[in-house]
């Protein structure tokens, strides 16, 4: 049976969607080459095409993301879980309906509509830690950064938690092509990230901690803000020391994570020509500008895959090996090499943009009225396709 959610979602999108799902034979086959990496060469979105490619390296995936596009919008999420899989696969199938629902109470979308949707969708899986985590003490543990993008009527719009990255290549001076960061990343490797959070928390002189040469917050995780780690934001939610990996020394007095995104919005302009989605996987290995140029210098077919390849060349021959070595290291131990990976690319094609229109002017009806009729989620076991 549906949700009220689903259902009120249903209503919007018509006429009413099928869902199928779809395993690894019916996507872009990549299994006889790396059976830990699947990808779809290129479909289509709102604005023009996309590519995406997805690589395992835990014992149980922890990256899920999605596409929903329709005639006038496109949004993708890319959700890179820490601790288990629970919190990503709930963002998946809640932030988008949420989105849906606080921009149509509210009848347009903006930067606030986002970080309603990002805070319903916390809220919502608090409320799942605290009916399991009698029984699953550990889903207190679990959480997931979260990398949105959607794509309405010519403005970008791109909200984060955590250290996924989005990434526009525009064609700029000489006509080379040239990567802009959209979104900040929330990380304590980072000094401005070690800076905010020491102002924060002024008495906790232990709020962040170098550990094995790592700079973590409370010597424990390195991203500041997420969707769950419940046991980091209420004391409720503290776990006792039969789990010392996650426990606490002193009672937690205030949150130390946060589910506040940074969001941003861009009038896209005709230079710009793609938009990368990937988990932090990907950004370990090449550099925004490296990403970009492998983006514009190639064909669009199978760009995704070609992004991901690129990054596991590079993690094997930072172990000294060969990335056909690579290929025959079974999930879980190839977690010592690479992280989960999950890469989108977006193309732009203006001619499909029209007129380029601030959207929050615009009424919201043709955004929920459009939105759905393909949905593209990647998980471990295939291409997840809903359609009408």
């Amino acid at each position: 049976m549906f949700s009220w959610l689903t259902r009120i979602a249903c209503t919007w999108w018509k006429p009413l969607r099928r869902y199928a799902r779809m395993n690894k034979d019916e996507v872009d086959d990549s299994s006889l080459e790396d059976p830990l990496l699947w990808c779809r060469s290129l479909d289509r979105h709102s604005y023009g095409e996309f590519s995406f490619a997805v690589v395992q390296a835990n014992e149980v995936i922890e990256d899920h993301s999605q596409v929903e596009a329709g005639r006038d919008a496109t949004f993708v999420g890319v959700y890179d879980g820490h601790g288990g899989p629970d919190a990503s696969r709930f963002i998946n199938d809640h932030l988008f309906l949420n989105l849906m629902r606080h921009a149509r109470e509210k009848g347009t979308i903006s930067e606030d509509i986002l970080r309603s949707a990002f805070s319903s969708t916390e809220d919502g899986f608090l409320t799942l830690v605290r009916r399991t985590c009698g029984i699953k003490p550990l889903m207190a543990a679990i959480g997931s950064c979260c990398l949105v993008g959607v794509i309405w009527r010519g403005t970008l719009f791109v909200a984060n938690l955590g250290d996924s990255r989005a990434v526009i290549g525009s064609i700029g001076r000489s006509n080379k092509i040239a990567a802009e960061q959209l979104n900040r990343e929330h990380n304590a490797s980072m000094e401005e990230v070690r800076q905010e959070l020491r102002s924060l928390h002024p008495d906790d002189s232990h709020i962040v901690v170098m550990k094995h040469g790592v700079w973590r917050i409370k010597g424990i995780i390195q991203v500041s803000r997420s969707i769950g780690d419940a046991y980091l934001k209420r004391p409720e939610f503290s776990l006792d020391p039969t789990f010392p990996r996650f426990h606490l020394p002193e009672p937690l007095g205030r949150p130390v994570l946060t589910a506040e995104p940074s969001v941003c919005a861009r009038v896209l302009q005709p230079n710009d020509k793609f938009v990368i989605f990937a988990s932090d996987g990907l950004w370990e290995h090449m550099t925004n500008q490296e990403a970009v140029e492998i983006v514009h210098n190639n064909p669009r077919a199978g760009i995704a895959k070609r992004l991901l390849k690129t990054a596991l060349s590079e993690a094997a021959r930072k172990r000294e090996m060969r990335y056909d070595d690579l290929k025959k290291v079974g999930k879980g131990v190839r977690r010592f090499f690479h992280d989960d990976i999950t890469i989108v690319v977006i193309f732009i094609d203006h001619d499909l943009l029209g007129k380029n229109q601030p959207a929050p002017d615009l009424s919201i009806r043709g955004f929920i009225d459009t939105v759905g009729p393909s949905s593209f989620n990647m998980f471990k076991d295939g291409y997840d396709v809903k359609s009408v």
